[in-house]
Protein backbone atom coordinates (compact mmCIF):
# COMPACT_ATOMS: atom_id res chain seq x y z
CA UNK A 1 0.00 0.00 0.00
CA UNK A 2 1.32 3.66 -0.59
CA UNK A 3 2.04 6.00 1.83
CA UNK A 4 -0.51 8.55 2.34
CA UNK A 5 2.25 10.96 2.75
CA UNK A 6 3.20 10.68 -1.22
CA UNK A 7 0.05 12.82 -2.69
CA UNK A 8 -0.88 11.06 -6.24
CA UNK A 9 -2.71 15.06 -7.09
CA UNK A 10 -2.72 18.73 -6.22
CA UNK A 11 -5.33 20.23 -7.09
CA UNK A 12 -5.55 24.26 -6.98
CA UNK A 13 -9.34 25.20 -6.83
CA UNK A 14 -7.91 28.86 -6.40
CA UNK A 15 -7.78 28.70 -10.03
CA UNK A 16 -11.59 26.55 -11.03
CA UNK A 17 -14.62 28.09 -11.26
CA UNK A 18 -16.32 27.82 -7.75
CA UNK A 19 -19.83 25.62 -8.94
CA UNK A 20 -17.14 23.54 -10.59
CA UNK A 21 -15.00 22.83 -7.40
CA UNK A 22 -16.36 20.31 -5.31
CA UNK A 23 -17.32 17.84 -8.20
CA UNK A 24 -13.78 17.91 -9.25
CA UNK A 25 -12.31 17.09 -5.97
CA UNK A 26 -14.50 14.23 -5.32
CA UNK A 27 -14.10 12.81 -8.81
CA UNK A 28 -10.28 13.14 -8.34
CA UNK A 29 -11.02 11.46 -5.07
CA UNK A 30 -13.40 8.57 -6.08
CA UNK A 31 -10.12 7.30 -8.87
CA UNK A 32 -7.42 7.53 -6.25
CA UNK A 33 -6.45 3.70 -5.10
CA UNK A 34 -6.44 3.20 -1.15
CA UNK A 35 -3.78 3.92 0.41
CA UNK A 36 -3.47 7.42 -2.13
CA UNK A 37 -3.89 11.19 -1.39
CA UNK A 38 -4.55 14.72 -3.13
CA UNK A 39 -3.31 17.64 -1.77
CA UNK A 40 -6.03 20.49 -1.71
CA UNK A 41 -4.86 24.28 -2.05
CA UNK A 42 -7.44 26.76 -1.23
CA UNK A 43 -7.27 30.24 -0.14
CA UNK A 44 -9.98 29.57 2.62
CA UNK A 45 -10.35 27.05 4.87
CA UNK A 46 -12.63 24.21 3.23
CA UNK A 47 -14.29 22.50 6.42
CA UNK A 48 -17.59 22.83 4.53
CA UNK A 49 -15.99 20.47 2.10
CA UNK A 50 -14.65 18.01 5.51
CA UNK A 51 -18.19 17.99 6.20
CA UNK A 52 -19.13 16.64 2.81
CA UNK A 53 -16.72 14.15 2.43
CA UNK A 54 -18.33 12.83 6.37
CA UNK A 55 -21.55 12.71 5.19
CA UNK A 56 -21.09 10.66 1.55
CA UNK A 57 -17.79 9.24 1.92
CA UNK A 58 -17.52 8.41 5.63
CA UNK A 59 -14.80 6.38 6.80
CA UNK A 60 -13.28 6.18 3.76
CA UNK A 61 -10.52 9.45 3.91
CA UNK A 62 -7.85 10.83 6.22
CA UNK A 63 -8.31 14.60 6.46
CA UNK A 64 -5.07 16.50 7.55
CA UNK A 65 -4.27 20.06 7.62
CA UNK A 66 -0.52 20.46 5.85
CA UNK A 67 -1.01 24.84 5.85
CA UNK A 68 -3.98 26.17 8.00
CA UNK A 69 -4.19 30.13 6.20
CA UNK A 70 -4.78 32.46 6.97
CA UNK A 71 -4.01 33.37 3.30
CA UNK A 72 -3.36 30.09 1.66
CA UNK A 73 -4.66 26.25 3.26
CA UNK A 74 -3.25 22.99 1.96
CA UNK A 75 -5.23 20.03 3.23
CA UNK A 76 -4.33 16.25 2.30
CA UNK A 77 -7.50 14.27 1.66
CA UNK A 78 -5.85 10.54 1.75
CA UNK A 79 -8.31 7.38 0.37
CA UNK A 80 -8.45 4.48 2.98
CA UNK A 81 -9.92 0.73 2.00
CA UNK A 82 -13.12 -0.03 3.57
CA UNK A 83 -13.26 -0.81 6.53
CA UNK A 84 -9.41 -0.18 7.71
CA UNK A 85 -9.49 1.03 11.47
CA UNK A 86 -9.31 4.99 11.76
CA UNK A 87 -10.10 5.46 8.67
CA UNK A 88 -11.54 8.93 9.52
CA UNK A 89 -9.50 11.85 11.28
CA UNK A 90 -9.72 15.25 11.17
CA UNK A 91 -6.98 17.21 12.62
CA UNK A 92 -8.22 20.46 12.60
CA UNK A 93 -6.37 23.42 12.56
CA UNK A 94 -8.48 24.70 15.24
CA UNK A 95 -9.70 28.19 14.12
CA UNK A 96 -12.40 26.89 12.35
CA UNK A 97 -16.12 26.04 13.21
CA UNK A 98 -15.59 22.47 12.52
CA UNK A 99 -15.21 21.76 16.63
Amino acid sequence: MADLTDPVHVIDVRTIAPPQRHSLIFATFDQLDPGTALELVNDHDPVPLYFQFEKTRSGLFRWEYLQSGPALWQVRIGKVARGEAGAVTSECCGSCSCR
